[in-house]
């Protein structure tokens, strides 16, 4: 794992120019922010030692170095999911690479279904904590100290400066954004109103397939973490309807512009 991890980095150090301190994950609701990437190299997954390659609709795999406004950033277009049969050392592989580049800051997004009874569908969330009810924990097996240690500390998985700095950021553009937790399961079924029901009651305000590992590995490496949801669908009694992929993309898409502002604008302060 390790020769892998830096055959990887070693591979990417060499395509680029530049040494960013800031990694984003673009899931749904960032997919627009690699517009705003300047002076970029955009590398295939497919072409890139070691990493899988996604398989999902809505998500094309490519690493992007480049800058957004004068930072220095690496963005990847496309994330991994366990619901597409990779374990979790393949989910996270990424995360172990942007570490061995010298990434310091973690931002990530995505689309959840709102379990909060106030969320409203295209509200923003503020990711202030995680519940992780996936399987099959990032951290299992062997534990490399190169990496981080046996028993890393998740009491602020989500840097709260971070999060002061994006609600400022919000709060000046007359952006509205809530806050919560994020509830991270296996998927690739959206949830039945029992389940719905029961993440609510243990403390989630949102919930999606996404994320939690990710930003596990990240903090057992030692990376500041920030993520943000966009509330693409409700799981909330007389508020729940069918829903489509197609129709989450298409949520994620309208609230786009005022995510990205956020993230951009943040990006800037760290």
């Amino acid at each position: 794992m390790l020769q892998k991890i830096q055959e990887t980095a070693d591979f990417l150090k060499s395509k680029i120019s530049g040494s960013p301190k800031t990694g984003i994950i673009l899931g749904t609701g960032l997919g627009n922010l690699v517009t705003q990437i300047t002076d970029k190299t955009e590398i295939p997954y497919e072409t890139i030692p070691n990493f899988p390659v996604s398989t999902v609709e809505g998500h094309s795999g490519k690493l992007i170095f480049g800058k957004l406004g004068d930072v220095e950033v690496l963005a990847m277009q496309g994330r991994f999911h366990y619901y597409e049969g990779y374990d979790m050392k393949a989910v996270t592989f990424p995360v172990r690479v942007m570490k061995a580049i010298g990434i310091e800051n973690l931002l990530v997004s995505n689309a959840s279904g709102g379990v909060h009874p106030d969320f409203e569908i295209g509200d923003l969330m503020i990711i202030t904590d995680h519940l992780n009810l996936f399987p099959e924990h990032p951290l299992r097996g062997k534990n490399f100290n190169e990496l981080g240690p046996r028993f890393p500390d998740m009491s602020e998985a989500y840097s709260k400066d971070m999060i002061a700095k994006a609600k400022a950021i919000a709060a000046r553009n007359n952006i509205k954004v809530v806050e919560g937790v994020y509830v991270g399961t296996t998927g690739p079924t959206f949830e039945t109103p029992a389940e719905y029901r029961y993440f609510r009651t243990i403390g989630g305000d949102a919930v999606g397939m996404s994320t939690v590992p990710e930003v596990i590995v990240a903090n057992h490496s030692g990376m500041r973490c920030f993520g943000m949801s966009i509330i693409t669908d409700l799981g909330v009694p007389g508020k729940i309807v069918e829903v489509t992929h197609e129709e989450v993309q298409e949520i994620g898409n309208k609230v786009q512009p005022l995510m990205t502002l956020i993230m951009k604008e943040l990006i800037k302060e760290i």
